[in-house]
């Protein structure tokens, strides 16, 4: 099942956030670029000392603790959300009749 998860985000091309359980260690923004057998091509940036490096990492699917990626982004504080006031009537929310 790992597997045909693991494909269907590489089809996707989507960040992901993998964990290596055999090197617990997180490896983050990544893209899965291939499968084969029981491979996973990845290819992920780090910021070292001023510097950004590029890497593609091949590990086992065997090794993969956990993936998760990012649904959403909701920026912190008192930000009140852009409306439009232009927006089709159609797609309007509209209150509920018991709300003031």
């Amino acid at each position: 099942m790992l597997h045909r998860k693991i494909y269907q985000l590489c089809c996707d091309g989507r960040e992901v956030w993998i964990f290596l359980r055999d090197q617990q260690r997180w490896i983050e923004r990544a893209r899965i670029l291939d499968i084969e057998g029981d491979l996973v091509t990845l290819r992920y940036e780090t910021e070292e000392d001023d510097e950004i490096c590029s890497w593609e990492e091949m590990v086992r699917l065997e090794s993969i603790g956990a993936v998760t990626q990012k649904l959403a982004t909701v920026p912190r504080g008192d930000v009140e959300p852009l409306v439009s006031e232009d927006c089709p009537e159609a797609e309007q929310i509209r209150r509920r009749p018991d709300e003031p």
